[in-house]
């Protein structure tokens, strides 16, 4: 039996599902030093703005119960140090450079998207931080703005264009069918949801910029039921993430209809993570007698 894991985005091919998600792995460089990141399918990169960002006040990170709050604040040098240190190093790696955007207006978006058309393989458009003040997230919560920064990126893009969505709406799936109509070439899905952590000492939060973004496991089951929701309601491929912390994870979401998975958290904790996790596809498929994962995609049956 000959394993078959790749799967494409509009023209683009991945060798398989699993991809680094952005703001986890840096630019591939510091993972490179772990493992050789070309194993993966893809490495999507820090979210990139037109300007250097000094990101959000320390504490940026704290741990919680099942999972992580982080604020970070897009902190980045800007686009063009990206194209001139970061990319040059990213082209090296035998795998696919997607490239996250996030601006403060749609003009923004735009300059970054042609900016990088056909210098990295793919798009990914970030509508969905919550640990900003500006854009981000504000872009994901409302339909109108949702379509028109996807119409205008996609006008004076030629490569394939993956939405980053926030779970911090009503009805998620339907954000999903909006970015589809407007010729998104795939959906990601969920970025982190908004939460609080109180020192009750200080009666203070421990974030600096007071609220942060969730991730980790204690977010898996609300992931997947955004994925499932969304798979069943758009045609175009769902890349699922939130709390993939090993292959049992990234098949719960396969199974749910998810044509990718993004590892993030995991990766602070085990700078490998991604790797481990695509062996462990890999090993549940041979078990299994499954030569394609298109044959447990969106399998789940429903009561």
């Amino acid at each position: 039996m000959k394993l078959d894991l790749s799967t494409k985005i509009g023209t683009v091919l991945f060798k398989n599902p699993v991809l680094a998600a952005s703001g986890t792995s840096g630019y591939g460089a510091i993972l490179n030093d772990i493992f050789d990141v070309s194993q993966l399918g893809g490495i999507i990169t820090k979210s990139i703005t037109v300007k250097p960002r000094k990101g959000n006040p320390p504490p940026r990170i704290i741990e919680t119960s099942c999972g992580m709050l982080n604020s970070i604040g897009l902190e980045n040098r800007g686009i063009q140090y990206f194209l001139d240190e970061n990319l040059p190093r990213l082209k090296t790696f035998k795998t696919n450079v997607i490239a996250s955007i996030a601006g403060n207006s749609d003009e923004e978006y735009a300059m970054l998207a042609e900016t990088l058309n056909k210098q990295v393989d793919a798009i990914e458009v970030n509508i969905s931080c919550p640990n900003v003040k500006e854009g981000g997230m504000s872009f994901g919560q409302e339909l109108h703005s949702t379509r028109k920064v996807v119409e205008t990126v996609k006008a004076v893009s030629s490569i394939p264009i993956i939405v980053k969505l926030t779970p911090n709406v009503t009805r998620i799936e339907d954000f999903a069918k909006v970015c589809e109509e407007s010729g998104a070439d795939a959906i990601s899905l969920v970025n982190t949801y908004k939460g609080l952590s109180i020192d009750i000492r200080s009666r203070r939060s421990n974030i600096g910029a007071f609220t942060g973004g969730l991730s980790g496991p204690a977010i898996k089951p609300l992931a997947l039921y955004a994925v499932w929701k969304t798979a069943k309601t758009v045609g175009i491929p769902v890349i699922g993430c939130g709390g993939v912390m090993n292959y049992v994870d990234a098949i719960e979401f396969f199974m749910a209809g998810a044509s990718f998975i993004e590892i993030g958290s995991a990766t602070f904790r085990e700078p490998d993570a991604s790797l481990k996790i695509l062996r462990g596809i890999k090993q549940f498929l041979e078990d299994e007698n499954i030569c394609c994962l298109n044959d447990i995609k969106g399998v789940i049956h429903e009561c």
